[in-house]
């Protein structure tokens, strides 16, 4: 690379500077035009959720002051990206574009799209290792197949692990002069939902880098310890909540994993259960998108042939009641209605959720997937997808089928005060312990002191527990068959 030209930095969901390796070179030109393009076209139908949008407006607004305390400026384009880059470098005389290698197969295609283009008008692009800790094909079997079990993908992993954060600069090359007066405003993107229902967001977020090292810092000082104890229980703040910051770059995995290496040493000496947990957390993700990598079809379909045949129900008035948080079972409800107020549920209140919609009503595990993807501030496809397939026994390393979470129990187990219920339920909040997670066998009386009206102020069960447990077991042993893996 020529470091005494000009090049255009391509932003996608890289918005830090740390461990950005992209932005780290870019800055080793004479001129720098950090750039991000907004185009969703090619990448339906996975274009960017409304909660999505709302996180994306936040943390492109916070790059660009970022950028700009350190001497440079964010420019924003609306088009595809082969188009605007190359007009870009047209008009800007630049040699080169430079950017993060993409993991997301829709995504992918617009990045090999772009370079044919680029090439095809001899301007060179180079592209860097992105948001993984390690390379799609790097982590193998013996035999050259992906993984599709986590624990020996895990273990393959600690042999291999370097440890490689990366301090970010903190001065950058300015934009050419006649760059400057095309940055517009992050408004001119009008990624904010039309309907108010992320108005509250911001009361459970802060975004950005900064943002989220100081989340990392946090957590490993107050959290780490007790993490395999409280990552369970929804009513504690026992997760890193880091999920939408490693969605969009704000940081990278080796910066956090180095961050506990600082405190407790070496990776593969550390013996504390809490600390290890936590970050085979982390690789679950690098999982998922190694899995995304090696079977590009699976957000779509499931990666188990049997499920193909699954006879699922389509039925709008049974999912519109688990999407609002209707069903008559608190946890279920609790979750949902979590999801929709923060943009963000507990991940074991996902499994409990994802499950009742698949194995309680029957209805497809890709409509669910849909959902979250829309509503989630972390809606991430390889993680969305591996969660979804896990949960309906249909993906790689899956909880089996027959595996069906007790929405009732569930409850009592990890929450056995009632205190997520009555936060996200609070019309049930009154109710004592021991009735909140099944109020339709409460007593009259307790109810009457509790104020429910079952049916009226909270809704009876639209299924019972029993009979839908039936169901699904007899549609899963009218697909068994021998096990095989699609593509």
């Amino acid at each position: 690379m020529v470091s005494d030209q000009t090049c255009v930095l391509w932003i996608r969901k890289d918005f830090r500077f740390n461990d950005n390796q992209a932005l780290i070179e870019a800055s080793k030109f004479k001129e720098m035009i950090p750039t991000f393009v907004w185009d969703d076209h090619d990448l339906k139908p996975w274009s960017t959720g409304g909660a999505s949008k709302w996180w994306l407006h936040h943390t492109l607004n916070q790059f660009k002051k970022a950028l700009k305390d350190r001497g440079s400026d964010l420019l924003i384009l609306k088009g595809s990206p082969e188009e605007q880059i190359t007009k870009l470098c047209r008009q800007s005389n630049a040699s080169a574009v430079l950017f993060n290698h993409s993991h997301n197969p829709f995504e992918l295609k617009v990045e090999q799209k772009l370079r044919k283009h680029l090439d095809s008008q001899n301007i060179a692009t180079h592209s860097f290792h992105g948001s993984l800790l390690c390379p799609t094909d790097s982590l193998l079997k013996a035999d050259g197949s992906p993984y599709l079990v986590y624990t020996p993908f895990w273990r393959n992993f600690l042999k291999k692990y370097k440890p490689q954060s990366i301090q970010g600069p903190l001065k950058l090359p300015s934009l050419p002069a006649k760059i400057t007066s095309l940055c517009v405003g992050i408004e001119s993107l009008a990624l904010l939902p039309p309907l108010k229902w992320h108005e509250n967001f911001h009361h459970y977020w802060s975004v950005g880098e900064e943002a989220a090292e100081k989340k990392v810092k946090e957590f490993i000082k107050k959290g780490l310890e007790s993490y395999n104890s409280d990552r369970d229980l929804p009513s504690q703040d026992g997760t890193s909540r880091l999920s939408p910051h490693l969605h969009f770059g704000e940081i990278h995995p080796q910066r956090i994993l180095s961050m506990v290496e600082s405190k407790f040493g070496a990776l593969e000496t550390i013996k504390d259960p809490n600390i290890i947990q936590f970050c085979k957390e982390v690789l679950w993700r690098e999982f998922s998108y190694h899995l995304l990598h090696h079977f590009p079809k699976t957000p779509s379909q499931p990666l188990r042939d049997a499920f193909k045949k699954f006879p699922w129900k389509k039925n709008q008035k049974l999912f519109k009641a688990w999407s609002k948080g209707l069903t008559g079972y608190p946890i279920v409800d609790a979750g949902m209605r979590q999801l929709w107020e923060t943009g963000w549920m507990h991940n074991r209140v996902r499994m409990i959720t994802a499950s009742f919609l698949v194995k309680h009503l029957g209805i497809p595990w890709q409509d669910g997937a849909k959902w979250f993807w829309d509503t989630l501030v972390d809606a991430d496809l390889a993680s969305n997808t591996q969660g979804w397939q896990w949960t309906s026994g249909c993906g790689a390393d899956a909880a089996p089928f027959f595996r069906i979470f007790n929405p009732i129990t569930q409850g009592e187990k990890f929450d056995p005060q009632g205190q997520y219920a009555s936060q996200w339920c609070p019309e049930l909040s009154k109710l004592p312990p021991k009735w909140i997670y099944r109020p339709w066998e409460a007593p009259k009386h307790i109810l009457k002191q509790a104020g429910v009206t079952l049916g009226d102020n909270y809704p009876l069960p639209i299924v019972d527990h029993k009979e839908a447990r039936e169901k699904a077991l007899w549609n899963y042993d009218w697909i068994k068959e021998p096990k095989g893996i699609g593509t």
